[in-house]
């Protein structure tokens, strides 16, 4: 009998530690994750069997299984799947459903919040979320708008709501415009994506100041740029937080030498999971970011293994990608994911 009352209260203490356990929210860059099927709607020739990439069902099932070993990977990383993925370059929904049906990723039952963007390429932002973390109760798109825009279309932003462990959250996921004809150039575009952002997110804590936010993407800006900086309003000192502020983690990580992408031999962190201040202090309700060591330095966190590493070449030590040019190169992605922890 005491045996009994022992082994109980052993496993009544590991549940007990397992419920405990911090969320991972990550954010990774696909690179290109395009069906073989040619779309007459979107750019997408290139990507087909006939293309200039000779993009065939081999290649394809290649990249579904190089995702599937990160993602992994990083759910390996403390035993628990992440809780919610941003997610960029993406087709379609059928490639998300692609990813998720793999057998490794099958235990996370990760569901889909998706939406078809007006990008002339046709590539979009989702989320993957799993449903006995986040309790989803909406979703919805906003598009990318500014004065003078003619022609011009990008991604739009996916939004989605609802709790986790009861307490009230609201993500954002994008993937702003490119720095296509120069960084300076193209400036205003991605300072408008993030006024967009930033208004949205006012707007829903103004409603409900307890609602937790973290707006997340590929901003193809660097942590330190003023569209995070000021656009967003992401501050780097999680200690000076005034209430309204916004918290990016990643701002530190870029100033100790570290980035996402390489370019040029340089490193840039333009994948950022910026949060707001309740979130970054828990001023309201419980969770808040938090980090898996007291050993590390940093609250953000870059996923790499030697493996989405080239090893030799010109170009050693850069992100393993699919293609380089129209050469197959049977990698990852040209971006490293980033991904943050939120806990009591």
């Amino acid at each position: 009998m005491k045996r009994l009352l022992f082994s109980g209260l052993f496993l009544v203490v590991l549940l007990a530690g397992f419920a405990q356990k911090p969320h991972k929210v990550m954010f990774y860059n696909f690179e290109n994750l395009f069906d073989t099927i040619n779309d007459p709607e979107i750019l997408d020739e290139e990507f087909t069997p006939e293309g200039a990439k000779a993009w065939n069902s081999f290649k394809y099932n290649k990249k579904l299984k190089n995702l599937e070993r990160v993602l992994f990977d990083i759910a390996a990383i403390d035993r628990d799947y992440p809780a919610v993925v941003g997610i960029s370059e993406v087709e379609n929904r059928s490639v998300l459903e692609d990813v998720i049906a793999q057998p490794k990723l099958r235990p996370a039952n990760y569901r889909i919040v998706h939406y078809d963007s007006p990008d002339r390429r046709g590539v979009d932002v989702a989320f993957f979320y799993r449903p006995d973390v986040f309790k989803l109760e909406g979703s919805a798109k906003i598009p990318f708008t500014m004065e003078n825009q003619g022609s011009f279309r990008t991604r739009d932003i996916v939004t989605m709501w609802g709790t986790i462990e009861g307490e009230p959250f609201y993500f954002m996921v994008a993937h702003w415009p490119s720095r296509l004809g120069g960084k300076g150039p193209s400036a205003h575009m991605r300072r408008r994506a993030a006024d967009i952002m930033r208004h949205a997110a006012d707007s829903v804590r103004k409603a409900n100041p307890a609602v937790k936010v973290a707006m997340m993407g590929d901003f193809n800006d660097d942590a330190t740029d003023d569209s995070i900086t000021q656009g967003l309003g992401a501050r780097e000192d999680i200690k000076k937080l005034q209430p309204n502020d916004y918290y990016n983690p990643f701002i530190k990580v870029l100033k100790s030498g570290h980035g996402t992408l390489a370019y040029r031999d340089s490193w840039n962190l333009f994948d950022n999971i910026v949060i707001s201040e309740n979130l970054a202090t828990a001023s309201t309700g419980e969770l808040k970011i938090v980090k898996n060591s007291p050993k590390y330095r940093y609250y953000g966190y870059i996923f790499t293994r030697p493996y989405m590493i080239l090893q030799e070449g010109q170009f050693k030590g850069y992100p393993l990608r699919t293609f380089v040019g129209n050469n197959f190169q049977g990698g990852f992605s040209d971006h490293f994911p980033v991904y943050i922890y939120i806990g009591k």
